[in-house]
Order: structure tokens, then C-alpha cells, then sequence
């Protein structure tokens, strides 16, 4: 049976939507301007008790027979909360924290929940929060996921986030502080750092192609359905990604994911099969796709397989 492990789950806790309510600039109280935003998203609102969304995650986990995911912190403030639930996760859930450079204390605290086991990496923004990624802001904070033996998902490319959006935040993005190369330097200084790129790279798919040959220690997931495909000048199909990815990368540097978040949709098995379906159309051998499909993620974590 093959061990099935999703590298890329977002928690979207309670605390995440109190969080963004609060900074809202809509109408109302931050209660009903999440009741209006969960409504018209047709999202089931997180329980307020955080064992219970982490009981329903582990049920969702089981009943599609998946092994182990990966679940992010989606803002700071989750950050604390996750730490608190690593240690019911049943060893089924593997949290990283979300990482803002740009707050003085970013790095002491990731450095806190890595070594109180808390958290096993660091999820990464810098378009969002607009910080130069070469910067010692952010090398701080490699640093300390060096020191760790911990991986850096570094989210590059094109970046959308409709529940920030729903809630009137202001996208103020800045794609070019996102692009792979910038993560050259970091690479070479901590060769032994694992880094991690979601989605093929989300549209700089060149460019992350040129990071992994030039770096070995960059890695892809696979997660989310890929949209940034319909970016690139020329068509590209999902199984032509996974071609060229496995030009460069090999199958032991990509790392399946689905980027599930909410209920009542829940984790996302529709891009699982279609995923299995570009790698059988790409004739991947089913020893590299066990790789691809969990056994990379359990060697770069130490998870027994």
C-alpha cells in the first residue's frame, strides 16, 4: 500500500477568521462580518474549540486514507494555537509555523516552537508581506531553520487569497519579491537547509526549474490545481509540469500536495487522482511515484513510512 502524504494543507482555524474579522475594514462587528463572509463563501465556520477543527481534520485524514499532511499556520496569531494541538495530532499532522519577517520577533519564536517540537517548519509569504527574501530579516529566520535541521516553504509566484480578499484586506502584492532565483543565496549559504517551493513555483516555473539544477537542496510540491499553467506563453498540460520537473528535480525532490483549507469541501481528493493521472500519462514508474506521493515528505521529516 502506498503512504500517502499531503505536503501542503492550510489548518484555517477559528483563530484565522477572528484574525482577519478584526482587521477588517467592512461593516458590523467582527462576528457578523465573518458570519457574512463564511456565508457567502459557502465555507462551514471552524469550530471554537481547536481540538474539535483538529478532530475533524484527523477524521478527514483518515476517511481518504491519508498518512500524514502537512498543516500550516495561515497567520501569526495561529501560530501559538497549532503549538498547542502538535502533540494531539496523533503523529498524522506535522504543523509549521507562519513566518513574518518583518515582526522583530519572528525569528526567537520560530526558534521557541522548533525546539519545544512544536512545529516541524516555516511557511514563507514574502510578496504579501513584502520583505526581500536575500534580506536579514528573513536570513534571520532561515538561519534558525538551518540550525534546526527544519524546512523553509518559500511561497513564490502568483498569489491569490480570496478569504483575505472576501474580507476587504488590501492585496497589496509584490509579485517580483517572489521569484526563486532571489532564493539562490540562502540556498548555497545553508546547503542543508530543505526549500521548499509550492506549486511548481505558481507561474516563475522557469525559474524555479533554473533553482533546482543550480541548488540541490530545492524542492517542489505538487499542490492546488495549478492555474498559474494558463500563465505561461506556451500551453502547458499538468502532465508536461511533472515532465520537466522530473527533468530537474528527479522524483526525490517533489513532494505531492492538494493546499486544502476549508469545509465542508475538506481535503481536496480531486487533485490527488488527477495528479495520478499526469504522472501515469508521464510514464513515472511506480517506485518514483511512492516517492512523490509520500515517501519524500516522510524522509525529509524522519516519519516512519
Amino acid at each position: 500500500m502506498t503512504f500517502l502524504a499531503d505536503a501542503h494543507t492550510h489548518f484555517f482555524s477559528r483563530r484565522l477568521f477572528d484574525t482577519l474579522a478584526a482587521a477588517s475594514p467592512l461593516s458590523g462587528t467582527p462576528p457578523e462580518r465573518v458570519e457574512r463572509v463564511t456565508k457567502h463563501l459557502g465555507l462551514a465556520l471552524p469550530s471554537a474549540d481547536p481540538e474539535e477543527h483538529l478532530a475533524r481534520w484527523l477524521d478527514e485524514l483518515e476517511r481518504h486514507g491519508v498518512n500524514h499532511a502537512v498543516s500550516f499556520a495561515s497567520v501569526a496569531e495561529e501560530n501559538a494555537l497549532v503549538a498547542e494541538l502538535a502533540g494531539r495530532a496523533r503523529n498524522r499532522i506535522s504543523f509549521f509555523a507562519h513566518v513574518d519577517p518583518r515582526r522583530p520577533e519572528a525569528a526567537a519564536e520560530l526558534a521557541r516552537l522548533l525546539d519545544q517540537g512544536a512545529v516541524r517548519g516555516g511557511l514563507f509569504f514574502p510578496a504579501l508581506h513584502r520583505y526581500a527574501l536575500e534580506g536579514e530579516e528573513a536570513g534571520r529566520c532561515f538561519r534558525v531553520l538551518a540550525d534546526h535541521g527544519a524546512p523553509a516553504i518559500v511561497h513564490c509566484g502568483l498569489l491569490r487569497i480570496p478569504l483575505r480578499e472576501r474580507f476587504g484586506l488590501p492585496r497589496e502584492i509584490d509579485l517580483e519579491l517572489s521569484n526563486p532565483l532571489r532564493l539562490a543565496g540562502i540556498a548555497d549559504r545553508y546547503p542543508s537547509l530543505p526549500i521548499v517551493l509550492p506549486h511548481f513555483g505558481s507561474g516563475y516555473f522557469r525559474e524555479t526549474l533554473m533553482l533546482g539544477a543550480q541548488c540541490a537542496n530545492v524542492y517542489v510540491d505538487t499542490s492546488s490545481s495549478n492555474g498559474w499553467m494558463h500563465t505561461q506563453p506556451a500551453r502547458l498540460t499538468l502532465a508536461d509540469v511533472f515532465e520537466r520537473a522530473l527533468k530537474v528535480f528527479g522524483p526525490e525532490r517533489i513532494l505531492f500536495g492538494t493546499d486544502s483549507s476549508t469545509f465542508p469541501r475538506g481535503w481536496r481528493r480531486e487533485i490527488l487522482l488527477i495528479q495520478r493521472e499526469a504522472l501515469g500519462a508521464c510514464g513515472v514508474r511506480e517506485e518514483d511515484r511512492a516517492r512523490i506521493l509520500g515517501l519524500n515528505l516522510a524522509q525529509l521529516l524522519g516519519l516512519s513510512s
